[in-house]
C-alpha cells in the first residue's frame, strides 16, 4: 500500500531549521499502514531534509557549518544568471538533498532518541513550503 500525505510549513528563510518530526508522525499514526517507510520530500531546489537533534546549540551551530562550507557572499554564477542572490542556497540544498527515509513499525518512527526530521530552508527569502510524505508498506 502507498499513501501520499503533505505537510505544510511557512519559512522566514536564511538557514532556518524547523522540526517536522511531529507532523511526519501524525502523518504515520492517522496511517492503515503499521509497518513500512516514510519518504519524505521536499519539492524545490532551495530546501533540504535532514536528521539532527534539535536542539538550540546545533540549531545555532549548523548555519556556521554551512557558511564555512558555501559562503553566501561569494561570487556564484547563478547570481550573475538570475540576480537573485541564492546562489549558495542551491548549493546548500544539493548538499545535503532533498530527501529522506525513515522506516516505521507498529506505527512508530525509527529515530534515535536525540534524531529529529528536520527541514532546511536555505533560500534568501520565505516561503510556503509542501513537503510531500510518501508512505509505503503495509
Amino acid at each position: 500500500m502507498v499513501i501520499l500525505s503533505t505537510v505544510e510549513i511557512e519559512t522566514k528563510g536564511r538557514n532556518e531549521m524547523v522540526d517536522i518530526t511531529d507532523e511526519v508522525r501524525d502523518i504515520v499514526n492517522r496511517s492503515e499502514i503499521t509497518d513500512g517507510s516514510a519518504l519524505i520530500f521536499v519539492p524545490g531546489a532551495t530546501g533540504a531534509l535532514s536528521t539532527i537533534e534539535y536542539e538550540p546549540g546545533l540549531i545555532e551551530d549548523f548555519p556556521e557549518l554551512m557558511e564555512g562550507l558555501i559562503p553566501e557572499k561569494k561570487n556564484y554564477f547563478h547570481n550573475e544568471t538570475w540576480h537573485d542572490g541564492n546562489g549558495h542556497s542551491h548549493l546548500r540544498a544539493t548538499l545535503v538533498g532533498p530527501s529522506l527515509t525513515v522506516p516505521f513499525e507498529g506505527r512508530r518512527l525509527l529515530l534515535g532518541t536525540w534524531q529529529q526530521i528536520v527541514f532546511l530552508e536555505f533560500d534568501n527569502k520565505p516561503h510556503h513550503r509542501k513537503i510531500a510524505v510518501q508512505l509505503m508498506g503495509e
